[in-house]
């Protein structure tokens, strides 16, 4: 199957799910960076999933009532527009797309949106998204109910229709897996030269200038997130976003960094010593993590939850943190009274897929939703040791490690989709020493 004919399945898929109704789908908005100048765009994830359509100024009409199905309104092709801003689909383009019935110019959304809402009882809609949106919609169904004496009949539910698509998007097909995979293997490019350029008297920004470099030489459309590059004490920091600092001899550099590729991401974090060789204490704080991460790792399969990989990893944490004298015992007095959360305050996983927090509910009849063939998590322990923690011994004091890998549920298992990233403590230092 094609990608573009995939798109023409979801779109079928989600109008199955709807069952009766019409549902409404905007495209994500042009937001400005300061005056005049655009921030980068990219595409609504549910808009480009349904479409595969990355323009802006666009709607998506999907539609049980209607003998047009698929309809999407688009920006027009403009010549003098195009001159500055580069070429459009236009309605010409839309209407070639796999599975659409109707394209129309995106300046008559507001006078033709009312005969595709009229006879709709149940109107599929995500409120509060765009305000301004919500605007052109309501006063579509202000202009039917004007209408009711003449029979007109206008929506009288309003349903968030992205709870169904949220668990579409949840199970990968083996197209987006190949996507991830690309994804992942762009990373494990942009990992390597960051080891090969990180060295004492660097600045995190050099190294991520690195990372975005080969992101874009191999065909990434972008950075799936705000890359972390975080040396020495900022390894503490969990979202440390400045990457200023200039590093220094025998610190560790810890790097969040993933690539976008095709609308999908990936969400990789390597810890190494920028000096080459780990330290003593460097070195039982990271095999620890380390440990962690390929036990919690071990828990994926079907029939698992996230939480259960997250109890693993806190299980085996809790226990080192005891033999290595930073928290006092016993083990399982750690894990009840949440004691380790002073060295390891957040999850160990989340979805992965378009979105680098994917989309998908976490539980289900309040119980942690059971892992299925396709999907994407991530498993990212870590420990985190504040400089001034005078409650340890010194030489722990502000080391900060993190290990993350893509991990896919199988069929029979798990496939680990960053696998090809160097985190084997010796097999890092061999590399640095290749430098």
């Amino acid at each position: 199957m094609s990608q573009s004919t995939e798109f023409a399945v979801r779109r079928e898929r989600l109008l199955s799910a709807i069952g009766a109704g019409t549902a409404i789908v905007s495209a994500a908005p042009v937001t400005i960076r300061n005056n005049d100048v655009e921030h980068d765009y990219r595409q609504d994830s549910d808009f480009y999933y349904l479409t595969g359509f990355d323009e802006p100024e666009s709607v998506l009409i999907l539609s049980t009532e209607h003998a047009q199905r698929t309809v999407l309104f688009v920006r027009p092709r403009d010549k003098d527009r195009e001159t500055w801003d580069g070429p459009r689909a236009g309605v010409e383009g839309a209407l070639g797309l796999p599975g659409v019935d109707a394209a129309f110019p995106i300046g008559e959304l507001a006078q033709r949106l009312p005969e595709y809402l009229s006879g709709v009882r149940r109107l599929h809609h995500r409120l509060a998204l765009d305000g301004e949106f919500d605007q052109v919609v309501f006063r579509a169904i202000e202009a039917i109910r004007r209408k009711a004496r003449r029979g007109a009949i206008a929506p009288t539910e309003i349903i968030d229709f992205t709870l169904g698509l949220h668990e579409q998007r949840l199970h990968k097909t083996a197209a987006e897996l190949e996507l991830m995979a690309r994804a992942a293997a762009i990373s494990r490019q942009a990992h390597a030269r960051a080891m090969q350029v990180a060295r004492p008297g660097v600045y995190e920004y050099e190294v991520e200038a690195e990372l975005l470099r080969v992101f874009r030489a191999n065909g990434a459309e972008r950075a799936a997130y705000g890359s972390i590059v975080a040396s020495g004490p900022n390894a503490t920091v969990l979202h440390h976003r400045r990457n200023d600092r200039q590093m220094r001899e025998g610190e560790l550099l810890l790097i969040d960094a993933g690539a976008e590729y095709g609308y999908y991401a990936s969400d990789v974090t390597r810890t190494f010593p920028i000096s080459g060789r780990f330290s003593k204490a460097q070195r039982e704080v990271y095999d620890l993590v380390l440990s962690a991460q390929r036990e919690a790792i071990a828990q994926v399969r079907p029939g698992a939850t996230y939480v259960q990989v997250h109890d693993r990893a806190v299980q085996v944490l809790s226990e080192g943190l005891v033999r290595l004298g930073l928290l006092g015992g016993p083990v399982q007095d750690v894990i009840e009274h949440g004691r380790y959360k002073r060295y390891y305050m957040h999850g160990t996983s989340h979805w992965l897929g378009m979105d680098v927090h994917d989309v998908g509910e976490y539980y289900t009849h309040k119980e942690p939703r059971k892992l299925r063939p396709g999907m994407v998590l991530t498993v990212e322990p870590g420990l985190y040791i504040a400089p001034d923690d005078a409650t340890v011994d010194e030489r722990f004091r502000g080391i900060g490690v993190r290990i993350e890998d893509d991990i896919a549920v199988t069929d029979t298992g798990h496939l680990n989709l960053t696998a090809a990233i160097p985190k084997d403590s010796e097999e890092i230092e061999r590399d640095l020493a290749r430098r």
